[in-house]
């Protein structure tokens, strides 16, 4: 097993950069799976439903049907079935808690309000989304991360629009995605006793990395996305770093 470690592998900065492709991953995903090693996709983007995110990894030229996870996966794990959910979030967050058997409502009473990245956010949903929370629900964000990286440089993220939401509201959320245990269960779950061998490729430290140390894996920083080489050194410490997932393979094929 230890030859060939499964991969848990970022999506923004690693694969792509919004709707460019990052060179050479296509081909890397390829080799490490031609290796014998497992793949598993896993974002902290909750917008896209699982099936977009699917193919658009299948337009870059990566097949990767049953392989992908998101935050929105992971916050819906915190809803139990039935319960009322207030959404400031996309479609993909929609999607999770539907599929976990939750009601989403349009105001008041709430039991969960669950934040995500969208780019329709704006002072009125601000001021409305803070209500719920303040009439009761509990808080919930699909991740916490400042910014996503795109070709353009860093747009703010899904961090960003929960940050807005605790401080209008007085509410401490509760986050979902990586690094946090709720996302750890959910890799385990689909990896099981392969997650000590596996490596967690990405490119911010502040997640991917805390999330390898979560789930007690290698992390394989790439250099493609929000993390610099200006930036180094970074915590914690990763195990392998790369310009990008192409180098990575590599290392990793080479015994790395």
């Amino acid at each position: 097993m230890s030859d060939h470690p499964a991969l848990i592998c970022d999506l923004d900065g690693v694969i792509w950069l919004a709707d460019q492709a990052i060179a050479g991953a296509a081909e890397a995903i390829g080799a490490l799976r031609r290796s014998g090693s497992t793949v598993l996709f896993v974002s902290n983007n909750s917008f896209a439903p699982v099936a977009d995110v699917e193919g658009k990894l299948a337009r870059f030229g990566i097949p990767a049907r049953g392989d992908v996870l998101t935050s929105a996966h992971a916050a819906a794990q915190l809803v139990e079935p039935g319960e009322r959910v207030f959404l400031c979030a996309g479609p993909g967050a929609a999607e999770a808690l539907m599929a976990r058997g939750a009601v989403l409502v349009g105001s008041a009473p709430a039991d969960a309000v669950v934040v995500g990245f969208h780019r329709s956010f704006d002072y009125e949903e601000l001021r409305r989304t803070a209500a719920v929370v303040r009439a009761g629900a509990r808080l919930i964000g699909t991740n916490d991360d400042a910014t996503y990286p795109t070709p353009d440089g860093p747009i703010p993220g899904g961090g960003a629009i929960l940050a807005a939401v605790a401080v209008g509201s007085g509410a401490t959320p509760a986050v979902a995605g990586k690094p946090y245990a709720p996302m750890a269960a959910l890799v385990r779950a689909r990896l099981g006793a392969t997650t000590s061998h596996a490596v967690m490729v990405g490119d911010r430290p502040d997640t991917d990395g805390l999330f390898a140390v979560e789930l007690g894996c290698r992390f394989g920083l790439v250099l493609s996305g929000v993390t610099r080489r200006g930036d180094l050194p970074v915590d914690p410490t990763p195990a392998l770093l790369a310009e990008d997932l192409a180098d990575l393979a590599a290392q990793l094929m080479a015994g790395g």
